[in-house]
């Protein structure tokens, strides 16, 4: 361990530490399959010490709960939902009053990065710069859900709540709004929510009658939580990498570049739009998008192409696929980076079906292992009006390239990264020339990538940018809350609602 992650894995807090994994670990690689990293984190209550002289060695632990379900915190609950997985309960004689996941962290360049924001952080407030003159709820997104209540100069985020999708999460999610309310004191007088309607989030917005709403844009909410941690003012270059957020013109968002002020936001810019086919359904199957990518790249003369993929393809839906893009039915466009990850990665042969989320992306990253590489794929640029467009047409034309003629795929995957970092740098000198701004807030999911975060970072700097990065909520949809906060303050404030025009 590096001081740093020393520090973080004694602090208080006792977060969940992900550190690089020895060559020689004597764990079994069931237990991190395929991951560079372990998740590493010492006791945090006197009941754990008590266990861990009693076993006298390491344990390899688990939530309590299934996939995307709520934690089990209730004896009764858990020998319910959990007898066919656990052997054995430990309970005690004092019962849990709150279920709240462990939080999980890193370290980046000597700083703090929390991938999530839970036990021992939550519910301490973020100081806010700007004070919040109308009680607020902030309602978060969907995935990875915390909500905020604020008043003041304080932003009370909540703990780790999890994806609504699920009935008891979203149960969970109402009963700790209720508990945050009781604990704190604050009695909303508006609510802020994502602009999708149909997160569950907003819905639960949406009925409370009586307060104002307010819809914020998904990605000018990333950025002001970037912002508003760092104390930022604003305006700034806000470059926003996610998986998908609503836009303003009813496409899917994920790859932009906004000017971003607290009040309001103008798109100046994001990348190429892809075919989403079957929507969702092609975050979980990554081959989807690969094969979005070869038809946006190449057309109909995909087909032609000698590719392993393709061969693969074939086990696959793919006429179905390829006839729900090219007739546009059940296949919106999308400009997300993370999709462009994912399918890059099923293209090289990483992963065609994911178990958990992002997971192609993530063993992209694993992949590109090593130094930087510094012959880059093309990078294009097209002006549309009031915005450009970074076009990734010549990305994927030259994976394939590289895919003909045999280059490892670790090469392709650093080579990927390395150009998607240029590809920010580039964006961003480009919309300086225009605005003069040196300011630089980087933030969305995609920034979880230690690679592209890292490389993104040295080649604004080296050119002078001033860049703002997440240390004190999560880059992932776990910070919206606090930028959903900083928004809204700012619109009552003003008694604007620009940042919802749509924008050319």
């Amino acid at each position: 361990t590096t001081k740093g992650e020393a520090q973080l894995l004694t602090a208080p807090t006792r977060p969940i530490v992900l550190l690089r994994k020895r060559e020689a670990c004597a764990l079994a690689e069931e237990v991190a399959p395929g991951n560079r990293n372990l998740g590493v984190m010492l006791p945090s209550t006197p009941l754990h010490y008590l266990l861990m002289q009693r076993m006298g060695s390491p344990l390899v632990m688990t939530s309590g709960n299934l996939t995307e379900e709520p934690i089990a915190y209730e004896d009764r609950d858990a020998m319910e939902r959990l007898s066919n997985i656990a052997d054995y309960f430990l309970i005690h004689n004092r019962p849990i009053h709150m279920r709240c996941d462990d939080s999980v962290v890193r370290v980046v360049r000597g700083a703090e990065l929390l991938l999530r924001r839970s036990r021992g952080y939550a519910p301490l407030p973020i100081v806010l710069k700007r004070p919040v003159l109308t009680p607020l709820l902030a309602c978060g997104g969907q995935m990875k859900n915390t909500f905020a209540l604020a008043r003041g100069r304080h932003a009370f985020l909540s703990h780790h709540i999890g994806d609504l999708d699920d009935y008891r999460t979203y149960r969970s999610f109402q009963a700790s709004v209720e508990h945050f309310k009781s604990l704190f004191s604050v009695n909303p007088e508006a609510v802020a929510h994502d602009l999708h309607p149909g997160y569950l989030s907003t819905q639960y917005a949406r009925l409370l009658e009586g307060l104002p709403q307010i819809p914020i844009q998904h990605h000018h909410a990333h950025i002001a939580a970037c912002m508003a941690e760092n104390g930022h003012e604003g305006p700034v270059i806000g470059v926003a990498f996610d998986g998908t957020g609503y836009g303003t013109d009813g496409h899917i968002w994920g790859g932009e570049f906004l000017l971003a002020e607290y009040g309001r936001f103008d798109r100046l810019a994001h990348l190429g739009e892809l075919p989403l086919p079957g929507g969702e359904q092609a975050i979980h199957q990554p081959w989807r998008m690969a094969a979005s990518c070869l038809y946006h790249a190449y057309g109909d003369e995909m087909e032609r192409l000698d590719l392993p993929f393709l061969t693969r393809l074939k086990d696959r839906l793919w006429p179905v696929v390829n006839w729900m893009i090219a007739k546009q039915i059940n296949t919106p466009l999308t400009s997300s980076a993370g999709r462009l990850f994912d399918g890059i990665a099923s293209l090289i042969g990483v992963r065609d079906e994911v178990r958990y989320e992002a997971q192609a992306a993530i063993e992209l990253e694993w992949l590109a292992d090593g130094r930087a590489e510094e012959d880059l794929y093309p990078i294009c640029f097209h002006d549309q009006g009031n915005s450009f467009v970074a076009g990734t047409r010549g990305i994927i034309r030259g994976v394939v390239d590289d895919l003909l003629i045999h280059t490892p795929a670790p090469v392709i995957a650093r080579r990927f990264h390395s150009t998607m970092a240029a590809l920010i740098h580039q964006t961003c000198r480009r919309i300086r020339q225009t605005t003069g701004l040196r300011d630089v807030a980087l933030s969305g999911g995609c920034f979880q990538n230690v690679r592209l975060l890292t490389e993104t970072l040295e080649r604004l700097s080296a050119d002078g940018f001033q860049v703002l990065t997440h240390h004190k909520v999560p880059p992932n949809d776990g910070g919206l809350a606090l930028g959903q906060v900083a928004v809204a303050a700012a619109v009552l404030a003003e008694g604007s609602r620009k940042e919802l025009r749509p924008c050319a």
